[in-house]
């Protein structure tokens, strides 16, 4: 699909998600947004200075909760209407209406954490021990060192929405300012933005056509390149600004605080896939070279199918056939979640101007979740639209578990269920042919798709990330030239000389929102790692490990992530499970070698 996209206007509604079971209208959505902040100032008002004994936190704890849930219903349907279409002016004012009106809900309710923190440990050890809270007073328990003063503490709530503007900033940028210039292939002139550079022109099969598509695009955001740096700065300053105030040693233990994960578990992830992925990633690039008959194997050339000509292509309803035999195995409870998924309009497939680009799945708990995707056809995206489904499955398992404050899990396990998802898609495929070509496809659509999307150019943000954070630490500013330089030397550190990384390759820093939610990036290999381990499981054990699994995910934030993992039968304490994950990526590349070989000597 290389025309100019339609306007979200003109999609048929049999594309688009339906969010009115989250509010019928705006004008519902202004009115509980208004009675929401009404409500948290009578609640500050009945609880404040009274949060001194069990029963009355156990009282409150609860208002707290609803009042949450209201928030989080409010948050996603503010990103879901903006984010199918950036350049709607009226998404535009409700989203920057919720996050000033946020920040005065925060305000009334910051004193919950604050008082709590305050009874003696003896009260509070009663409350972990009786409560229905436990995981979420112990997780607080835990970050009680870096509390500061509870005045201090309402105007950091207070200014919440100002910590967003940075990350708002940045999507200003990157889907409304930014001009891409169409070029000209073949006597034919192609668009260019996001949407089509990402979903379609990356993985063209003309290799002449990606070079010249890659230099369009990193031409034009070369040029706000400046811009997004000053943007990041804002971002990460104020984050340091934070951790420094809270007395934390680094920020990267400051946004690991609340993921409950230890600073060797996160460097951990980071080096061990940067010291033994890489040399089996630099096999899989110059088999790449190799069947595309490349002279040199460019930075842009990297994510080309192993064979395009066998690309499938797939309609959005042909994909139930495959998401439902993938998915068949985690029962009938679960099958009837994802059905609802397609039959209700949980997704959002259209693909048009001012989407946003990339694949999410929100989850309010007063509703249900909601999947963001582009759909353009390419069979590949069954893999996508099984990921975001494991977000789903997970989240709606969890909310009907447990209460609102026990039920979202540490950001270092919530890309387990959804990469794990693309593991049973595999599996299931390779139980559908023997034909060598489609094998291929399968193997490659795995490295490509999952590993090297989620191990790979994730996991490079991370080590990014990483410098990014000790250079802040060391009270360094950013600049575009910095940044640049970190990102060009992780990627040829862990490519070394099998790719060339092209002019432009230095600019992917600013392709990801990731950089703007914490330390993300590293948590989708950790995820990945925890889904290869129990896929594998559930091939060889059947129901026994596919129970463990759907209690792991019931378990939803009640438990830490080491805990979760325990659940499942998979001890992440060690580098066991890791190593054995890429062990596995590299027979898959050796059997897709093997399999490249049958194929030229047939």
């Amino acid at each position: 699909m290389t025309g100019t996209l339609p306007f979200r206007s003109d999609i048929t509604n049999d594309e688009t998600w339906d969010i009115s079971d989250l509010f019928s209208s705006d004008e519902e959505f202004y009115q509980t947004l208004k009675d929401t902040l009404k409500n948290a100032q009578a609640f500050n008002k009945q609880y404040e200075q009274r949060l001194n004994n069990a029963e009355n936190i156990n009282a409150a704890l609860k208002v707290y909760s609803e009042l949450l849930i209201q928030v989080d219903r409010m948050a996603n349907y503010a990103e879901l209407r903006l984010s199918v279409d950036t350049a709607n002016e009226t998404a535009q004012t409700l989203s920057a209406k919720f996050s000033t009106t946020y920040g005065k809900i925060a305000s009334e309710l910051s004193f919950v954490v604050s008082e709590i923190l305050a009874v003696s440990d003896q009260t509070l050890a009663e409350l972990i021990r009786t409560t229905q809270y436990p995981h979420f007073l112990t997780k607080l328990k835990e970050s009680k060192p870096y509390q500061l003063t509870p005045e201090v503490e309402k105007v950091l709530a207070s200014l919440s929405p100002t910590f967003e503007h940075a990350y708002d900033l940045y999507g200003t940028t990157k889907m409304l300012d930014i001009h891409f210039e169409s070029f000209n292939h073949d006597g034919k002139d192609y668009p260019l933005d996001y949407a089509t550079f990402e979903n379609e022109y990356e993985d063209h099969p003309d290799q002449a056509f990606r070079t010249k598509s890659f230099k369009y695009f990193s031409d034009a955001l070369r040029k706000y390149q400046h811009t997004t740096a000053a943007t990041y700065n804002m971002q990460v300053q104020q984050e340091k600004i934070e951790a420094d105030l809270r007395g934390y040693d680094s920020v990267i233990d400051y946004l690991l605080q609340d993921q409950e994960v230890t600073r060797e578990m996160f460097n951990r992830q980071i080096d061990v896939i940067m010291s033994d992925l890489a040399p089996i990633m630099q096999k899989y690039a110059k088999l790449l070279k190799r069947v595309h008959g490349l002279e040199v194997m460019g930075f842009e050339d990297l994510k080309v199918s192993i064979d395009p000509e066998y690309e499938p292509e797939i309609s959005i309803e042909e994909s139930k056939k495959y998401i439902f035999g993938a998915l068949n195995v985690l029962g009938d409870d679960y099958l009837e979640m994802v059905e609802s998924a397609y039959n209700d309009r949980w997704i959002d497939f259209a693909q048009n101007k001012g989407k946003d680009t990339g694949a999410y799945c929100a989850s309010p708990y007063a509703s249900h979740s909601y999947v963001f995707i582009s759909w353009t056809g390419k069979m590949a995206e069954t893999f996508v639209l099984a990921h975001e489904l494991g977000h789903a499955g997970h989240f709606t398992l969890a909310q009907a578990h447990q209460n609102y404050l026990e039920s979202e899990a540490s950001m270092y396990f919530v890309e387990a269920p959804s990469t794990m998802n693309e593991m049973l898609m595999s599996n299931y495929l390779f139980k559908n042919s023997d034909d060598p070509k489609f094998k291929r496809w399968v193997i490659g659509s795995i490295i490509s798709r999952t590993y090297f999307h989620n191990m790979v150019t994730h996991l490079l943000e991370a080590a990014y990330q990483r410098e990014v954070y000790n250079k802040v630490d060391q009270g360094e500013s950013l600049t575009a030239p910095v940044l640049n330089q970190i990102m060009r030397d992780v990627y040829g550190q862990f490519f070394g000389d099998s790719v060339k990384l092209t002019e432009g390759t230095e600019l992917t820093w600013m392709r990801k929102p990731h950089y703007y939610m914490g330390l993300y990036s590293y948590t989708y290999s950790a995820g990945l790692t925890i889904g290869t381990v129990m896929s594998q499981r559930i091939q060889n054990e059947g129901q026994p490990a596919v129970d463990a699994w759907l209690d792991t995910l019931k378990a939803g934030g009640s438990k830490s992530p080491v805990e979760l993992a325990d659940i499942a039968g998979i001890d992440i304490r060690t580098d066991a499970p890791l190593k054995s994950t890429i062990g596995y990526i590299g027979s898959l590349v050796d059997e897709l070698e093997k399999l490249t070989d049958e194929i030229d000597n047939a």
